[in-house]
């Protein structure tokens, strides 16, 4: 395993600085009930950056504010300012948690809970297992008191996680003569799957519950189940989101496979990630970068009936990038250095658009590519953030 210091040693000078700016300008200070709570706003839009609301959601997210904090509890030795938009950010969160353990997604303007719309209902759900994410990640940097409501929110929501994802689960389904598991977040997410790993490892360090552990180990085996292909046999090896489909955003599962393998000591996860990041990525690479496909067995190999190339987002390309450092610093081979820069030029230029999404002048990281020659000029804050992610972790910084 090569130790931190030296990955953090070998970072490119061609690798643009990560600049906070624009995450800042995103930065909000407002109130829910009588406590003052930090947000980031979603949408920023392009010329002047001035900030949106979607009609039927809101203006802020558990979504967004969990991937903030996770960013600046990432940052090496958080200022005061810092510390001080964890702490609120964090209050932000505790006060979207409903009575059942699980968190609604989107504020209003005025302050009030969006409780009603489909992307905020409080269910074990995307914005859910990244809340926990982020609560976990903040708590090194939180006030006693903050601290301890923090660890009071998450261990209810992986109290719910124990109920709603049975370890005992077995259950297996067949899509385009595909065999998926049906034990995952949404049956067969293995997407979700990937994102609740992150927020379970650094609650099983905190805790060092048994329980704990064997979600995040049925969890991991349910992603061994999703993965196609190897070496020489498309999709070489990707690990599918959800039933027979594979999308860029959010298919972190060789990132969180790495981290619990690591943790958990269990070398199938890793070797499984492994292959995604020796194959996929470099058939990316090669044949170009893709949004979205569908799967078919069709017994002597597979097939994608249905593919997309766009959009492109920073949400589909950090995924991999994580998962390519974090390859990196647990082996030491310099190939999974040099594939993670060579999927970050798709922030400089190298992409379909010709344009650099990442603007490290301003912390901007545009909202993606929408077709050959064409870019999303507004910088919302998942791509911001997402971007940033990638940034991070490839000056050799691990997110927490």
């Amino acid at each position: 395993m090569l130790p931190v210091a030296i990955a953090q040693s070998t970072a490119s000078a061609t690798i643009p600085r990560v600049n906070l700016a624009h995450l800042d300008h995103l930065y909000a200070e407002t109130t829910i009930g009588s406590e003052r709570v930090g947000v980031v706003h979603i949408y920023s839009e392009a010329p002047d950056f001035r900030f949106a609301i979607e009609p039927r959601e809101g203006f802020t997210c558990v979504d967004d504010v969990a991937r903030a904090i996770v960013l600046l509890a990432a940052t090496p030795r958080p200022d005061a300012r810092r510390l001080h938009q964890i702490d609120l950010l964090t209050k932000f969160v505790l006060r979207m948690q409903a009575d059942n353990g699980y968190f609604h997604n989107f504020l209003w303007g005025d302050g009030r809970i969006n409780r009603e719309y489909r992307t905020s209902l409080a269910e074990l759900n995307w914005w859910s297992l990244r809340a926990l994410w982020g609560l976990e990640a903040a708590l090194p940097h939180l006030p006693a008191a903050t601290a301890a409501r923090a660890r009071t929110a998450a261990d209810r929501v992986v109290v719910n996680l124990k109920r709603d994802l049975p370890v005992d689960a077995k259950g297996t389904t067949r899509v385009a003569n595909i065999i998926v598991p049906t034990w995952l977040p949404l049956e067969s997410g293995a997407d979700a799957g990937s994102t609740a790993l992150l927020g379970l490892l650094p609650h099983y360090r905190r805790t060092n519950d048994a329980a704990t552990r064997a979600l995040i180990e049925r969890i991991g085996e349910g992603m061994l189940v999703m993965q196609a292909g190897d070496a020489q046999r498309f999709p070489h090896g990707v690990h599918l989101s959800w039933r027979n489909q594979w999308h860029a955003w959010g298919n972190a599962q060789a990132y969180a496979l790495l981290r619990a393998g690591k943790l958990l000591n269990r070398r199938d996860f890793i070797d499984s990630a492994l292959r995604e990041v020796d194959h996929f990525y470099p058939h990316l690479l090669k044949a170009g970068m893709r949004s979205a496909f569908t799967l078919e067995n069709m017994g002597d190999g597979f097939a994608a009936p249905q593919a997309q190339r766009f959009p492109q987002i920073a949400y589909g390309i950090s995924p991999m990038i994580l998962a390519a450092t974090e390859a990196y610093r647990q082996t030491g081979q310099p190939r999974y250095r040099t594939t993670a820069e060579r999927l970050a030029t798709w922030f400089t230029g190298a992409n379909d658009a010709g344009r650099a999404i990442y603007d490290p002048a301003s912390g901007r990281v545009l909202d993606g590519i929408n077709g050959k020659g064409s870019v999303n000029p507004n910088a919302g804050a998942e791509s911001t953030i997402e971007g940033l992610f990638a940034l991070t972790a490839l000056h050799g910084t691990p997110l927490p």
